[in-house]
């Protein structure tokens, strides 16, 4: 069972089953189909939004009515979870988002139409995550947040710790490097919206292991999957572990966690949040399930989210270089 469980675990579907019917929805977000590469060189697909026009824009009770204007050197790095690409998740909370800044929508290595690769919980999608930041700051982006549920807000907060946030100078340039080659700044990364996300990884694969057992029983064969995933990929899947690292995020953080949620059960949604410390914002959403915030309450979402990256990208603006 180690081993089927450790193969599904690397073998993700390339696409939900509800993705088929969202061709049209796509569609109608505009934008544009983008190709960019991991850092390690994978191919990656995404579809960048851009900014809606500042008209469009709702007012922002933290700036002021009618006050909110996007940046054009701004942007929101969408990041999906497991299953399929980051479609649905852009046809649900890109017309949000990109009221903000414009939205990047990444599907990571062997996910949507990006290349083929193992999933690894965050160990190889800190690199797509560096690929999109440097196709990001080639078109000028200074200031970045990063979103993701599930998966994608483990990636998000794992990215953060293992990349750096972008505000210390550069410590590993070249010196080998031809004088003339130019590289774009990396872009900053202000804040992380995380949705869904244990401070455990085996607690969402245990409690979708169906079996006559414990819950102690069913996390210990998850950790042995886990292991065994590692083995595969030549690298510890577990080693960025949300519970492990999040303390050392130091920049504006929100962690949004459904009460329904039963993958993750609310407990260890508090449970991440108390160790990412007292200035972390920590958002329980009555009645929502995994993943499932913005269906539960919308309204509540849009404009939670909406004035948290706003605070952070002004902060950001306002900073001392």
């Amino acid at each position: 069972m180690t081993s089927r469980t450790a193969a599904r675990l690397l073998d993700a579907p390339r696409f939900g089953p509800d993705e088929a019917s969202l061709g049209s929805a796509v569609d109608a977000l505009g934008g544009e189909v983008v190709r960019l590469r991991s850092r390690d060189g994978l191919g990656l697909r995404g579809r960048w939004l851009p900014a809606d026009h500042p008209s469009d824009a709702p007012s922002d009770p933290a700036v002021g009515p009618d006050a909110w204007r996007p940046d054009p050197y701004e942007a929101i790095l969408l990041l999906h979870g497991w299953t399929g690409s980051v479609a649905p998740d852009l046809v649900e909370l890109g017309p949000t988002l990109r009221r903000t800044a414009g939205v990047l929508g990444l599907d990571f290595g062997g996910h949507g139409g990006s290349d083929d690769a193992p999933t690894t919980f965050g160990l190889r999608e800190v690199e797509d995550v560096a690929g999109a930041l440097a196709w990001l700051g080639e078109r000028g982006i200074r200031r970045v947040a990063l979103a993701g549920s599930s998966m994608g807000g483990i990636v998000a907060i794992g990215s953060v710790v293992s990349l750096g946030d972008g505000s210390l100078a550069a410590a590993d340039h070249d010196p080998a490097r031809p004088a003339a080659e130019i590289e774009a700044p990396r872009p900053r990364i202000v804040a992380v919206v995380a949705e869904s996300v244990a401070a455990d990884l085996r607690i969402p694969i245990a409690n979708r292991i169906h079996l006559p057992v414990g819950g102690a029983v069913r996390r210990l064969l998850a950790g042995r999957a886990f292991s065994a995933a590692s083995r595969e990929v030549g690298g510890d899947i577990r080693a960025m572990e949300p519970g492990r690292v999040i303390g050392l995020v130091e920049i504006p953080l929100l962690l949004i966690h459904g009460e329904a949620d039963t993958t993750v059960p609310p407990a260890d949604g508090r449970r991440l949040a108390a160790l990412a410390g007292p200035s972390a914002e920590h958002w329980m959403v009555p009645g929502a399930s995994h993943g499932g915030a913005h269906r539960a309450a919308p309204v509540e979402w849009d404009d939670r989210v909406s004035a948290f990256l706003r605070r952070a990208f002004l902060d950001a603006r306002n900073a001392v270089p």
